[in-house]
């Protein structure tokens, strides 16, 4: 009986500690990328700044609890587009202040030769990925 409690207790410490870790990390990626001060400078909504932090704090915290428990309910098809379409904006968004900071797509247009076809290079990566992400929500999780 003393054991197990004991064996519970340090599954919970070290998954704290762990989540400690990874939600360190994961605050730290968002800093080092500027993901949200990027989207208030280009917005210019300087006046929702405790909006923008609250949503990723309520995602984080939505996403942990339903990572962690077996919730489950049938969604119409425009919810599930509408849960996508926030899901793409922010791995769109994250992806691109990889790219903006490491400043991928104009080293790969030049090392392809495509200098001049720069915007038609990202207008394809970007459509891809719409249409990858609304086939992934509409098609496969339906």
């Amino acid at each position: 009986m003393i054991q197990n409690i004991l064996i519970n207790l340090a599954q919970v410490l070290i998954g704290f500690a762990w989540g400690l870790a990874v939600g360190c990390g994961f605050v730290a990626f968002l800093t080092v990328l500027g993901i949200i001060p990027r989207l208030i400078q280009l917005t210019k909504t300087l006046h929702l700044v405790k909006v923008y932090t609250g949503c990723v704090i309520l995602g984080t915290l939505m996403g942990t609890y339903l990572s962690f428990t077996n919730v489950s309910w049938s969604n119409p098809v425009i919810l599930l587009v509408i849960w996508g379409l926030f899901h793409g904006i922010f791995n769109g968004m994250l992806a691109a202040a990889l790219t903006e900071v490491l400043n991928v797509f104009p080293l790969l247009a030049k090392r392809i030769r495509l200098e001049n076809k720069l915007i038609t290079f990202m207008m394809a990566v970007v459509i891809g990925k719409i249409i990858g992400s609304l086939f992934q929500w509409i098609i496969l999780v339906r």
